[in-house]
């Protein structure tokens, strides 16, 4: 239990001053449209790949609670291609090409 309570502390101290510092941020139209395309990544995963989420889908579970954990919102685009050279493009850089990051 100790090092939960740890682990969970450790989070709170490195998250809150994170979302201090940036939560007045101001955006462009074009980076809300990129977090809803995430978003919508994050729906696709959790509708196909995710086990716990399909076996709830497929063993009758209730729907409601099984959907609860995907985004509000989110936005799906057909073959998009992000610009190169933007903060877009190192990400998807990193999702697709492994690294030894340790």
């Amino acid at each position: 239990f100790a090092f939960s309570k740890d682990a969970v502390n450790s989070v709170v101290k490195a998250y809150v001053p994170l979302v201090a510092k940036h939560k007045d941020d101001e955006f462009t139209q074009e980076q809300k449209e990129w977090q809803l395309m995430r978003r919508g990544r994050y729906v696709e995963f959790n509708l196909v790949y995710d086990r716990g989420t399909v076996f709830g889908l497929k063993t009758g579970g209730r729907i409601e609670s099984i959907l609860m954990s995907l985004p509000e919102t989110a936005r799906w685009e057909y073959n998009h291609q992000v610009k190169e050279g933007t903060p877009e493009a190192d990400i998807m850089d990193a999702f697709k090409t492994p690294r030894a990051w340790v």
